[in-house]
């Protein structure tokens, strides 16, 4: 056979197979993302469990009030995680041309607000408050909804309400916005130059995690009302948050800041990065073009992109605690960097390498979630505590909403992401003299 014949073949077979192997990750990230999506649909019941007694109820009419009465699935719980993935469930609806999905949030959210669910629970949460305070109403199913003190109480879910009562409008569904509204923009506790901030572990601490918890729905109520407002909000969080938390020797963020003691807090946690990547990236991509203040927050996310990748692992997966090569690899986090990473490149706010370093990500992202839809090495709820130990030591689940949503965002992201391509060296051989 010729040389040169033979060399084209060869480089023609290598195109093809590169292509073809591109194309069937991104179908591979279909596919996980749908069994995901279908073994959470199918694990939902629409019951109530006794959990001193084991009995289980369809209904709570009639029924007398009981703290150990609880919903059965954990996709009806009222709380942050579920919220995340209810939006994750209807972009992968969105994506796949099916209504499957969104049907299953709106019968969940249906199911929660349906009046004498609300009022079985209210009664309960007031009886209890009353006779006992704060923290045992934390025993209480869907305390957050009435409790309504902050943002894990009624951010990411309300936000997954704004989308869901523009495609399904609902009075209670619009009556709950009402009142997240109310509490994120005047009642949240925020630093005098209108940064959020939570008023423990000290008083007026900041959190990476209320990034996304705020934005979520500051960004979808921006979009459905058209008001301007919450977009300058949203970006002045990301920015004042940048200043409080930014580690520029590192390039990465702390999970906190002190105001008291200014000092920040000890670890570089990923979920804490992920939740800001994630939260530019939905701002990005919701903010009016014209807006004054986008092209600041894009050269933001720009700079946490470039500071992020340097942290990849050798699996495709980032740590636990990001610059500690001993802590465990983690799911929540890579999933949000690979999702944010995915749609900057498709969008164009971010260099088409970046493109690789996502799809490395997603195949750290397939070792820890198997063909059946179980995710697993999903960090645990995570406070913030004075001592790395803590971090390391985070409990990991499995099929778990902490984890499964942000997952379920980045497949769905990778779904029809590019594949990474740069200049070959003999085209430009030419060039040179």
């Amino acid at each position: 056979m010729n040389k040169t014949v033979k060399s084209t073949l060869v480089f023609a077979f290598t195109l093809l197979t590169t292509c073809t192997l591109c194309a069937q990750t991104g179908e591979e990230a279909r596919e996980r993302a749908i069994k995901i999506a279908d073994r959470i649909v199918a694990s939902t019941t629409y019951d109530f469990v006794n959990k001193e007694t084991g009995e289980t109820y369809t209904s709570l009419k009639g029924m007398k009030p009981d703290i150990n009465v609880k919903v059965k699935s954990k996709y009806l719980d009222w709380h942050y995680t579920n919220g995340v993935t209810n939006l994750a469930l209807m972009e992968l609806g969105d994506k796949l041309g099916t209504k499957k999905y969104e049907d299953f949030v709106l019968k969940n959210m249906t199911f929660i607000f349906r009046p004498e669910n609300q009022e079985y629970f209210k009664s309960l949460f007031d009886k209890t408050l009353k006779e006992e305070g704060w923290m045992p109403i934390r025993n209480i199913n869907w305390h957050m909804i009435f409790r309504n003190k902050r943002l894990d109480d009624n951010g990411p879910m309300g936000a997954s309400l704004v989308v869901l009562n523009k495609r399904h409008p609902n009075k209670a569904f619009e009556q709950y916005i009402t009142s997240t509204d109310q509490h994120i923009r005047h009642a949240e506790p925020r630093l005098a130059d209108g940064t959020i901030a939570r008023l423990w572990p000290h008083e007026n601490t900041v959190w990476a995690d209320d990034a996304y918890m705020a934005l979520s729905f500051l960004v979808n109520m921006g979009e459905v009302t058209g008001d301007i407002s919450y977009f300058t909000d949203a970006a002045n969080q990301i920015l004042n948050y940048t200043r409080y938390l930014w580690c520029p020797e590192k390039q990465l963020y702390y999970h906190c800041y002190h105001t008291d003691t200014k000092a920040n807090g000890v670890a570089h946690w990923s979920r804490a990065n992920g939740w800001v990547f994630m939260a530019t990236a939905d701002l990005l991509q919701k903010m009016p073009l014209s807006h004054p203040m986008r092209e600041d927050v894009l050269k933001n996310f720009q700079m946490q992109a470039e500071g992020v990748a340097r942290y990849q692992g050798a699996n495709g997966l980032w740590h636990q605690l990001l610059d500690k090569t001993d802590s465990y690899e983690e799911v929540t986090g890579t999933a949000m960097f690979v999702c944010g990473m995915a749609r900057g490149v498709k969008a164009g706010w971010l260099h088409l390498d970046f493109i690789h370093v996502a799809w490395q990500g997603l195949k750290g992202i397939f070792t820890k979630v198997s063909p059946e839809g179980d995710v697993t090495a999903i960090c645990a709820g995570t406070g913030i505590m004075p001592s790395l130990t803590f971090y390391y030591n985070r409990p990991q689940w499995t099929n778990d909403p902490m984890g499964e949503g942000p997952v379920l965002r980045a497949l769905v992201e990778m779904i029809d992401a590019p594949k990474h391509a740069s200049i070959k060296a003999e085209s430009q051989y030419d060039k040179i003299k």
